[in-house]
Parts: C-alpha cells; structure tokens; sequence
C-alpha cells in the first residue's frame, strides 16, 4: 500500500503527464483531520479537467488504489477525486482562480516540492 505522500506525488506525475498545470501539492493533516494531502491542478478546458480525472482514477485503479469517491464529472469545471488520505482538486482555469482554495489551505510551509517533468522539457 502506498504511503500518502508517496500517492500525492504519483498523483502528480500522472497530471503532469497529462498535460495538466500549476500542479500543486500541500499536506494539509495538521489543519483538518479529513486528508493528509492536497493535489491541485489546471486543465485547459472542460474536456481536459475531465481526461485528467480519468487518467488519475485509471492509473491509479490498474496499481490497485481505486477512488473512493468522485465529484464534478458531469461539469467538469472542478473534478474532486477523493483517495482517502489525498484528494485531487483538478479545476477548470475560470474556477481554479475564482475559488483559489491554496489560499486557504496553505500555510507557507506545507507545499510539497514537485518537479514537473514539463519544466525540463
């Protein structure tokens, strides 16, 4: 079984793969007892917040850790995949700026260094 921050970073890299952006991952278990992690990212459009879901769920699913929960699909404007000790936030740009949950949730050190394979290219 993968550990929770080792799942957030393979979350990541799924997304990041996938073409998403301004990944963004925060470990969150010190401010709220429902996760340990956050993974935030962008789609292009209503049609990549969707493809991002589901290549996370389907990548994830053939490693043996299936979502136990998903929200927003039908939109696809703010997709929630809820993996338990990580929930993935992948929004739509128009959302991700207007609800800004990093604000929230970050505390100036709770970001997780990722390195997206995009920036080396």
């Amino acid at each position: 079984m993968m550990k929770s921050r080792e799942l957030a970073l393979k979350i990541a890299e799924v997304l990041d793969k996938k073409g998403a952006t301004d990944i963004t991952i925060l470990q969150v278990d010190h401010l709220t007892s429902i996760t340990d992690f956050f993974v935030i990212a962008t789609g292009r459009n209503v049609q990549a917040v969707r493809t991002l879901a589901e290549d996370v769920e389907e990548k994830l699913d053939a490693e043996g850790v299936p979502v136990r929960r998903h929200e927003g699909m039908n939109e696809s404007r703010w997709v929630v995949l809820d993996y338990a000790h990580v929930i993935v936030h992948v929004f739509h740009p128009e959302e991700r700026a207007y609800y800004n949950i990093e604000r929230l949730w970050m505390d100036g050190s709770n970001q997780i260094t990722f390195e997206a394979a995009q920036a080396d290219a």
